[in-house]
C-alpha cells in the first residue's frame, strides 16, 4: 500500500494548514510594511505620486524576496525530509534491532509491551517503505512534502504580499492631496487589519476579537514608527 493511501487525511491537512501559513505569511506584511513606508513619507510632505511610486516599487521588491524566501524554506525543508528519509532507510536495512527497540519505545508511551507490539514488527520487517514511514511521522516528526510545495509557496506569498500591499496604497492613487488620502488609507488598511487578523483568528483558535486587535496594533505601532521618525527627522508637519 501506497504512503498517499496509508495517510491522506494527514497529507490534505498538511498542504491546507501550510497554504493558510503562507497566505497569513504574505499578507501580513503586506499591509503592514507598504502601509508604514507611505505614512513615512506622507510625514516627509511628498507628492500622493511619489507615495505611489515608492510604494508600487517596494511592493515588488518585498514580493520577490517574501516568495524567494517562502520558497528556500520549503525546498530546505524538502531537502531536509529527503535526508532523514535516506537515513532510515539505511538505519532499517543495517541496525534492525535498534530500529526495533525504537518502535517499542514509541508504543510504551501509548502503554504497549513488546508482546504488543511483536505482529506491527513483523509486519514492519516485510514492509520497510513502511517501517520508514512509520518512523518519519512517530520518531522524527516530519510530513511527507507535497510535490510542487516550494513553487506554490513562493507564489502564495508573494501574491499575498501585492494584495496586501495595494490597501494602504489605492487612495493615493485615487486622491492627489497627502492629508485626505493618509486618512484613507488609515481607515482602509486598519478595516484590512482588523479583517484579516478576524479571519486568521479560525485557523490559529484564538478569538477574533483578540486576533484582530492584535493585528491592528502590530500594523499600526510600525506605521506610526515610520510616521513620527520621518516627521521628527524632516522636522515638520506633514
Amino acid at each position: 500500500m501506497s504512503a498517499a493511501h496509508r495517510h491522506p487525511h494527514q497529507e490534505r491537512h498538511f498542504a491546507a494548514s501550510e497554504t493558510v501559513r503562507d497566505i497569513v505569511l504574505g499578507m501580513a506584511d503586506g499591509l503592514t510594511v507598504p502601509f508604514a513606508l507611505a505614512a513615512g513619507l506622507s510625514a516627509a510632505n511628498v507628492a500622493s505620486r511619489v507615495v505611489v511610486v515608492a510604494g508600487v516599487a517596494e511592493i515588488a521588491a518585498g514580493a520577490i524576496a517574501m516568495g524567494l524566501g517562502g520558497y528556500l524554506a520549503a525546498r530546505g525543508e524538502a531537502d531536509h525530509y529527503h535526508s532523514e528519509r535516506r537515513r532510515e532507510f539505511h538505519e532499517v536495512r543495517n541496525l534492525q534491532r535498534e530500529e526495533e527497540r525504537e518502535i517499542v519505545d514509541i508504543f510504551k508511551g501509548y502503554g504497549l509491551d513488546r508482546a504488543a507490539c511483536e505482529p506491527i514488527l513483523e509486519h514492519f520487517r516485510k514492509d520497510h517503505e513502511a517501517w520508514v514511514d512509520f518512523m518519519m511521522r512517530f520518531e522524527l516528526g516530519l510530513d511527507t512534502p507535497e510535490p510542487g510545495r516550494a513553487l506554490r509557496s513562493a507564489f502564495t506569498i508573494g501574491g499575498a504580499y501585492i494584495v496586501g500591499g495595494l490597501v494602504p496604497l489605492v487612495p493615493y492613487m485615487l486622491i492627489d492631496q497627502l492629508k485626505p488620502a493618509l486618512l484613507l488609507s488609515v481607515v482602509c488598511t486598519g478595516a484590512a487589519l482588523a479583517i484579516f487578523g478576524a479571519a486568521k483568528s479560525r485557523f490559529t483558535g484564538v478569538s477574533g476579537w483578540r486576533s484582530a486587535l492584535q493585528t491592528v496594533l502590530i500594523g499600526g505601532l510600525a506605521s506610526a514608527t515610520a510616521f513620527l521618525l520621518a516627521h521628527w527627522i524632516g522636522g515638520g508637519s506633514p
